[in-house]
């Protein structure tokens, strides 16, 4: 027993340099340059996904505290006009929200607010965004997320979360609930993204 402990302690101590693998060359060398780059491709891509996806929660994060100011439904904006008096904006008047004070948004104008306004309704982070919110919504918690859907089936999904909002029975409470639930989802996307990444490296 203490033989073993000390054969243990020894070789986790000992100082000698590990020799690194000799560099291969010729048809091998090509190859193993090959597996390195695609393992640093790899490494980088999962390095942008998780960045992607905290950057997702965050943004759903500042959406949801603009239901907690404000809700409203059948419309995405309220906002004051230049005479102070409030307006409703829908999707096709959502410009008009540009500069003017937030009154409240809808569940979809609470994530294009959050997102910098209505220029950027059409950009790939509320794309993603609203895939996050729309998984929260339509698909148990846990499972993983469908990215890149077709543009038809994206306007499905805006339409099912606007339908979602407008709900008679629907208050800011559900809706604000909703957003933080998509806010786990990203956070349960990036826990994926992180244990994918390790196994690659194991391989």
């Amino acid at each position: 027993m203490t033989l073993e402990f000390r054969v243990q302690h020894d070789v986790a101590t000992d100082a000698s340099p590990v020799p690194s693998a000799p560099t291969r060359t010729g048809l091998r060398g090509l190859l193993d340059r090959y597996v390195a780059r695609r393992a640093a491709s790899r490494e980088r891509r999962a390095e942008a996904q998780w960045q992607e996806l905290h950057d997702l929660e965050r943004l759903l994060s500042v959406a949801r505290g603009v239901i907690e100011r404000g809700w409203i439904q059948h419309a995405w904006f309220a906002y004051l006009d230049e005479h102070g008096r409030m307006r409703r904006a829908s999707s096709a008047a959502a410009m008009d929200v540009q500069g003017r004070p937030l009154v409240a948004a809808c569940l979809v104008g609470s994530v294009v607010s959050a997102a910098g306004g209505p220029h950027a309704v059409h950009s790939q982070q509320v794309q993603r965004a609203l895939d996050l919110v729309w998984h929260a919504l339509a698909v148990e918690e846990g499972q993983p997320v469908l990215w890149c859907p077709a543009p038809d089936v994206r306007m499905g999904r805006v339409r099912d979360l606007t339908s979602w909002n407008d709900a008679p029975s629907r208050n800011s409470g559900e809706v604000a609930s909703l957003l933080l639930t998509a806010e786990r989802v990203a956070v349960q996307e990036s826990e994926r993204v992180r244990q994918r990444a390790v196994a690659r490296s194991r391989a």
